[in-house]
């Protein structure tokens, strides 16, 4: 009889045990599904099963990366000395600061704008101030729609609060940029528990993501090693978040260790924060700090680029040329304009997304009467040469400025003929 008992106790524990983690399983499987993927846009779907395909590895591989990551973490971090080494300098000119001076406990902080939500006040939370936030989004209060520069940093600290072992993400965090309109770059924190239910180490305390669209309109986005955050990571501790943007170069910091650093990246306009969680806990930020000026921008080579067409693009957004060649008073190509033509055809070919409105400009000599129609022939003659080269038209516009965006003095031979081009501006 005793050992019946026994023998059914386990069963029913075994069977209980397996209930349990099936219901675990599941929950975090819809907290994670929905949360997630309607958070951040889709733009980190379908790492979940990458995720998975690991958990689900070799146990004695898994143990030593562990092992491995634990020896990272124990290491002790001089943040003094990473701060002292890090490049990351604020910009010159601060154009936005709330360190939330002022703020009264419990009200929706006055710097700030509510795009959706409720869940936004103002806390006392480890002795200071901070902005706490739930299921919400925020802006800052600009007046202008657009106010980020071509060079500019945005600073804010962030508590690391890693979620409960047994739920799901306990807080998510988006810095949106340009997040009212399809180009947009995502910067995401997923504060998860010490050890998740379902993803197991994958997601041990907090992970981070980022997500970009590149001026020739291809979409990327990657996370920074497991590793490096938890080395960098301060937990249950305010985390100082830096961000850099010089003309085409993002990078962004943790604690001024820089973990992303993407070369070539679309001109953020403007930002916003995006929060949600499983739990009441909420997310909290404080001390927000917007500057114009950024970290120096590292000059790629020309060589870097396949093409001068690729390095114009990349770096002002329009390739200029005066070395298409039209015969005298007339919209006819001249022969040995067709080898600039090429580079432009390479250019798009191999980047078969990208549009350009094709400009053709002329300069003084003659009357308007006469050179609008004959910039917008040449322009055209142009589009036509592209399309005999295999581009697709759809991607061609033509267009016609005569002489009424001149570049140059029109009063002197050189300043004359640098007047008479054609610009290829990227749309």
């Amino acid at each position: 009889m005793t050992a019946l008992a026994l023998v059914c106790a386990s069963a029913s524990a075994q069977n209980m045990l397996e209930r349990l983690k099936n219901r675990a399983k599941e929950a975090v499987e819809n907290n994670v599904g929905n949360k997630i993927e309607e958070g951040i846009n889709g733009v980190f779907s379908g790492k979940k099963n990458d995720k998975n395909n690991k958990a689900e590895g070799n146990n004695n591989e898994e143990a030593a990366g562990e092992e491995g990551e634990e020896a990272v973490t124990n290491q002790p971090v001089d943040f003094a000395e990473i701060q002292a080494k890090s490049d990351f300098k604020r910009g010159g000119v601060v154009f936005f600061e709330d360190n939330l001076a002022g703020e009264q406990i419990g009200e929706f902080p006055s710097k700030w704008d509510l795009l959706d939500g409720s869940e936004v006040e103002v806390v006392n939370i480890k002795g200071v101030k901070a902005i706490r936030m739930e299921d919400s989004r925020i802006q800052p209060l600009m007046e202008e729609k657009e106010y980020l520069p071509e060079e500019f940093t945005i600073e804010f600290d962030v508590l690391a609060q890693p979620a409960q072992e047994g739920s799901g993400w306990d807080g998510t965090l988006d810095l949106i940029m340009d997040g009212e309109n399809d180009k947009k770059s995502v910067f995401d924190i997923r504060m998860s528990p010490e050890f998740h239910p379902y993803y197991g180490n994958e997601y041990n305390g907090i992970s981070w993501g980022w997500g970009a669209e590149n001026p020739n309109g291809n979409k990327m986005s990657g996370e920074p090693g497991t590793q490096t955050i938890k080395k960098y990571l301060k937990k249950n501790d305010w985390n100082h978040i830096a961000i850099s943007f010089n003309k085409r170069a993002f990078k962004m910091y943790l604690n001024y260790q820089r973990i992303v650093n993407i070369p070539n990246m679309i001109q953020p306009r403007s930002w916003l924060l995006y929060a949600f969680s499983d739990s009441d806990k909420g997310i909290f930020i404080k001390d927000i700090v917007m500057a114009k000026g950024a970290v120096e921008l590292y000059e790629r080579n020309a060589t870097d680029y396949s093409s001068a067409v690729e390095k114009a693009i990349v770096e002002t957004g329009k390739f200029v040329t005066n070395n298409i060649l039209f015969e005298t008073g007339k919209a006819t190509l001249k022969p040995e304009s067709m080898e600039e033509i090429q580079k432009v055809a390479d250019y798009m070919k191999k980047n078969p997304g990208a549009r350009f409105e094709v400009q053709g400009h002329t300069d003084n000599s003659g009357s308007d009467k006469v050179n609008d129609p004959l910039s917008q022939e040449r322009a055209e003659a142009v589009v036509k040469a592209l399309e005999g080269l295999g581009v697709d038209p759809f991607n061609l516009r033509a267009v016609g400025k005569g002489s009424h965006e001149p570049v140059a003095d029109n009063g002197t031979d050189e300043g004359r003929a640098k007047n008479r081009r054609v610009e290829f501006i990227k749309k």
